[in-house]
């Protein structure tokens, strides 16, 4: 069972190696766990976390290139054009023709996607309060610099051995 493993990789059981996998496998979990809850709200609204990040990011960023959004998001090619395709199909987004360059095409949020848009953040708002609610401000302050660290720290280390 995976939290006995988890358990006893964090208690020292393994030595240093097992804890630090054990870290790994609990930041994990968590994300997946979290993730999952969120995804299981959102469903009704037809949308999931992927999708519910490209809809957040369209007010932000403007009509812009599924390009631009890949590198706003950090999602891989192919998983953005299914994702934006999926977004089109439920009418929450259109494609249309970027007035810069006539080639190129902006992704655009429709009036249905903005009121997605305003009835996810309310989900989002609700399992979020779920999922953090137990944290004091500073806890969360505290929770997003060091998960910021350990991504940067993971960004910047070579994989493989040293």
């Amino acid at each position: 069972m995976l939290d006995d493993l988890l358990e006893r990789f964090l208690s020292g059981d393994g030595g240093p190696a097992a804890d630090h996998v054990g870290l790994g496998m609990l930041l994990a979990e968590a994300h997946n766990r979290s993730r999952e809850r969120l995804n299981l709200a959102l469903r009704p609204l037809g949308v999931d976390v992927r999708g519910l990040a490209v809809l957040l990011a369209l007010p932000m960023y403007g009509p812009v290139s599924q390009r631009d959004l890949i590198g706003h998001l950090g999602i891989d090619k192919s998983t953005m054009v299914r994702v934006i395709d999926e977004l089109e199909k439920a009418g929450l987004v259109s494609r249309e023709r970027d007035p810069q360059d006539r080639r190129a095409h902006a992704i655009v949020l429709t009036p249905h996607g903005e009121q997605t848009l305003s009835e996810a953040r309310r989900v989002t708002d609700r399992v979020g309060g779920d999922l953090f609610g137990g944290l004091t401000e500073s806890d969360r302050h505290r929770l997003t610099a060091l998960l910021r660290a350990i991504a940067a720290r993971a960004a910047r280390t070579p994989p493989g051995p040293p």
